[in-house]
């Protein structure tokens, strides 16, 4: 018969757990006596028969590191023997070197459990492995010691590590000093790391490379602060940039190189001028040791490009250079690195009315201009874009004598009067006062429309102001010396009322003349203004009482007329005076209650003057 025993052992993976575990059972020889059943077996073949099978009932215990053959290798599973009844089954995964794995190795495992549902042995290489490097990990760690990991894969939340053969977790967040953007590019290095923590039961190691990296930079940033002082200069590796410039690592701390510190000329970013992982060599600006604050030059690390520049550029000389920037005041040329000079907008053009420099110039074009100030001290070069190019006013009157008749373009239209373009970029005015002979003119817009084609007369020019006068009703000849004669004193005449004013009205008596009826001779009596009796538009019958030819003015009356006209005539024309200061009053209030809806700001803009202006 077979006897059976326990055996009690304490788990080598779990020191402070012990379990009981239970070993195989154990075959022994018993002999039996001569009449027992045998099976015809006799005393010496039972003897040879426990031999043979001998070595393969050696004692096995679980939670023991056993050795096995590997019998075959599939996709996932690797088979091994280790001496029992039934082999035993290892998830393919749990070899770290699994292309040099072969049938007929040897290796050390883990024995689990004597026996699986499905009557295997249960083995674990990982386990194997982490119990035979446990006392080195423990040993490492207690230590605080520096261990040498491969990185292997990554996987959710940081990087596997092959550490003595057995895998520990490194977390995304101790991989390096910053967030590492490419862990894929470190996989299959080798690193130095720190235990941070081990878990023996759940077989748990956790490294970290960053804290390796942080006593490194500590040391570093110590010799560096040691050494460091005000104008050294110093080689640097540029760690980060932003908007306003580049952080450089001197060797375990970092420093700041601003924008305006890199370059003497213009930066629009520091990128322009560095890029992460260049190694550049900056001067110390400035050092404060208690903040652990540093500012660093690149610029100053090259002349001073300012130096001399009054004998490089010197007043009147004409240079070349490249548009940087625009505002609303200018444009900056760069003359060279680190010098720019201003073009203002009034220097930009001598006959346009430049409202903006980009009307004229555009980033990175390249032009030549003329110098008309220079001051080093404070870092300004004054140029001048309309100067490379003669001044065309001083030649003005040789091109348009005074008297001389030319056509040109309606450009813009004002209050005042109508600017006409003689050629390009000069423009002459006609005052509402040149715009006829005949009429009184109150806004251009009743003459000429903006964009029309007219003949004009040169009447001045003043060339220091830069000003053209023009004329538009000097094309003709003054009427006026032959109205003298068809609008004697004392004629009587028919004319319409184009406008009244508190002097009086404006009438028209036919072939674009116009003629003025003072208030004191519009008839009535004690009137304060012509509104509150006549109306625009109202047809009346008057008689001349001048013609003024050196002003220009066909001075008529009502008043004349009425003395000469019957009783009955008095009478129709005193109602049709009452009927017309009837509408006037009713005008005035509808008028008056339309302004009063208005919101004030509405009112102003009706009041205001109404300009044409240029749209260039």
């Amino acid at each position: 018969m077979i006897e059976e025993r326990e055996n009690f052992t304490t788990s080598p993976v779990d020191d402070d757990e012990p379990r009981v575990q239970t070993s195989r059972p154990m075959a022994a020889p018993i002999f039996l006596d001569d009449d027992e059943e045998d099976g015809g077996m006799t005393a010496e073949e039972r003897a040879a028969l426990y031999e043979l099978y001998a070595p393969s009932l050696q004692s096995l215990g679980e939670g023991e590191i056993v050795r096995g053959t590997i019998l075959a290798i599939t996709d996932n599973e690797v088979l091994v023997d280790v001496g029992f009844k039934s082999e035993g089954v290892i998830n393919l995964q749990e070899f770290t070197n699994r292309d040099e794995i072969k049938v007929g190795d040897e290796v050390e495992v883990f024995l689990e459990k004597m026996e699986n549902q499905d009557g295997l042995v249960v083995l674990s290489k990982q386990r194997a492995d982490f119990v035979r490097v446990w006392d080195r990990v423990k040993a490492a760690a207690d230590a605080g010691e520096l261990v040498e990991g491969k990185l292997v894969r990554k996987i959710k939340g940081g990087v596997v590590v092959d550490l003595y053969g057995v895998e520990a977790f490194l977390p995304g967040s101790q991989i390096a000093l910053r967030q590492v953007q490419n862990v894929d590019a470190l996989l299959g290095q080798s690193v130095n790391v720190k235990i941070i923590k081990l878990n023996k039961r759940r077989r748990n190691i956790v490294v970290s490379r960053r804290a390796v990296l942080e006593e490194e930079r500590e040391r570093m940033k110590a010799n560096v602060l040691k050494d460091l002082a005000k104008d050294q200069v110093r080689e640097g590796v540029v760690k980060n940039i932003t908007d306003f410039g580049a952080f450089v690592d001197l060797g375990g701390i970092d420093g700041l190189l601003h924008i305006t510190d890199m370059s003497w000329g213009r930066v629009a970013h520091p990128s322009e001028i560095v890029k992460i992982g260049d190694k550049i060599t900056v001067k110390v600006l400035n050092f404060d040791p208690e903040k652990e604050r540093i500012s660093l030059g690149l610029k100053q690390l090259t002349p001073y490009p300012w130096e001399g520049v009054e004998a490089k550029y010197p007043v009147g000389t004409r240079v070349k250079g490249r548009v940087v920037s625009i505002t609303d005041y200018g444009a900056f040329v760069e003359l060279e690195k680190g010098v720019e000079g201003l073009v203002h907008v009034s220097e930009m053009s001598w006959t346009r009315h430049v409202r903006h420099p980009s009307k004229v110039v555009s980033i990175a074009d390249e032009i030549e201009a003329l110098v008309l100030k220079v001051d080093q001290a404070n870092e300004k070069i004054s140029l001048g874009l309309k100067q490379v190019e003669p001044d065309p006013w001083l030649t003005l009157d040789d091109r348009f004598p005074v008297g001389m008749r030319v056509q040109g373009k309606v450009r813009n239209l004002t209050n005042f009067g109508a600017f006409v373009e003689l050629e390009e970029g000069i423009d002459g005015l006609v005052h509402v006062s040149d715009m006829s002979w005949t009429k009184r003119v109150s806004h251009p817009s009743e003459v000429v429309k903006k964009g029309e084609s007219v003949e004009v007369v040169v009447l001045s020019i003043d060339k220091e102001n830069r000003r053209i006068s023009l004329g538009l009703k000097q094309v003709q000849e003054d009427p006026w010396p032959t109205l003298a004669e068809k609008f004697p004193a004392g004629m009587t005449v028919s004319a319409t009322v184009n406008r009244l004013f508190d002097r009086g009205a404006i009438v028209d008596v036919g072939g674009d003349i116009e003629g003025f009826v003072p208030l004191s001779q519009l008839g009535v009596d004690d009137l304060k203004r012509p509104g509150e009796a006549y109306l625009a538009g109202e047809a009346l019958t008057l008689k001349v009482t001048r013609v003024d030819v050196p002003n220009h003015r066909l001075v008529l009356s009502v008043k004349a007329w009425l003395q000469d006209q019957d009783d009955v005539t008095l009478a129709e024309w005193t109602a049709g005076r009452n009927r017309a200061r009837a509408v006037a009053a009713e005008n005035e209030k509808l008028e008056a209650a339309k302004n009063a809806e208005k919101p004030k700001k509405d009112r102003a803009d009706e009041e205001a003057p109404v300009v044409e202006e240029d749209e260039a």
